[in-house]
């Protein structure tokens, strides 16, 4: 799981940049007072599930000789057993890579032209996953599957972060930073031919992340699917929820002539919807 320092991080950053002001071509919208509501709702759902996750107590041996891996769910039980250092480690490079995509972003003029904004959604985007990761690890416990392997160090099955399983921290965190990258960019350039290359990465990126997690025996396949699941839907809903709404009802000025070839002008009323 990512820490919450680095969503501190990130809402300095929104407060020192917030006396610049928005781009009327910005695709979003920002509210400081629903946004806020918005942001504290994330941060104290995260305070309360890192709150609630240290009331958790380790395995005893006894408590650990007593799991049958058969009580997990059928399409979990293959992964039961499953133990890896290195892909655990290697599992954190992407996992940290992916939060530094949305800042990239500002190397477009278009997009850093709206740097208040965007960090915003960001930081919003971040804040929505991590408290309801937090509070579901918080308050649910399931097993490791490397609980259930011989090659794990006991002292690392007994933790008490090893009831920790459901569900993927490092897949929903990654797949929330990479979906909202592409969805961005998407909305800011919605005719670019770097779009595709924006979304295979946004759904490649936590895969593999997944994958890595798997063999390192953290967590299981619904774990996995979960994570990927919530983060990626967050990732997309948060800009989309900004997204400005065109005006139905618009007035503009016109100008034509008439059947008699006299010129007239005037106003003309659109309405859509």
């Amino acid at each position: 799981m990512y820490k919450l320092s680095l969503l501190s991080i990130l809402a300095q950053l929104v407060i020192s940049t917030s006396c610049f002001a928005q781009d009327n071509d910005s695709p979003y919208s920002w509210d400081w007072k629903k946004d806020g509501i918005w942001l504290g709702a994330g941060f104290g759902g995260s305070v309360g599930g890192l709150l609630i996750g240290k009331e958790k107590t380790p395995y005893t041996e006894e408590q650990l000789n007593a799991i049958d891996k058969d009580d997990l769910f059928v399409l979990d039980r293959w992964a039961a057993g499953n133990y890896s250092k290195s892909a655990s480690v290697a599992s954190d490079y992407p996992f940290y890579g992916s939060f530094a995509v949305p800042f990239a972003l500002l190397f477009d003029n278009t997009i850093n032209n709206e740097t208040v904004t965007v960090l915003g959604l960001y930081i919003e985007s971040l804040a929505t996953t991590s408290a309801i990761f937090t509070l579901t690890a918080g308050l649910v416990d399931r097993p490791r599957p490397l609980v259930f392997s011989e090659e794990a160090p006991m002292e690392r099955r007994l933790r008490k972060t090893s009831k920790r399983s459901f569900y993927s921290g490092h897949v929903a965190a990654s797949a929330t930073a990479m979906f909202f990258a592409a969805k961005v960019y998407s909305d800011f350039h919605p005719d670019s031919k770097l779009r595709p290359y924006f979304w295979a990465g946004a759904a490649t990126v936590p895969a593999a992340i997944g994958y890595l997690r798997l063999k390192a025996g953290k967590h299981y396949l619904t774990d996995i699917v979960l994570g990927y699941t919530l983060g990626a839907l967050t990732g997309y809903l948060v800009p989309e929820l900004h997204k400005k709404k065109e005006k139905s009802l618009q007035l503009y000025p016109s100008a034509g002539l008439t059947p008699m070839g006299r010129e007239v002008n005037g106003l003309a009323i659109r309405y859509s919807f």
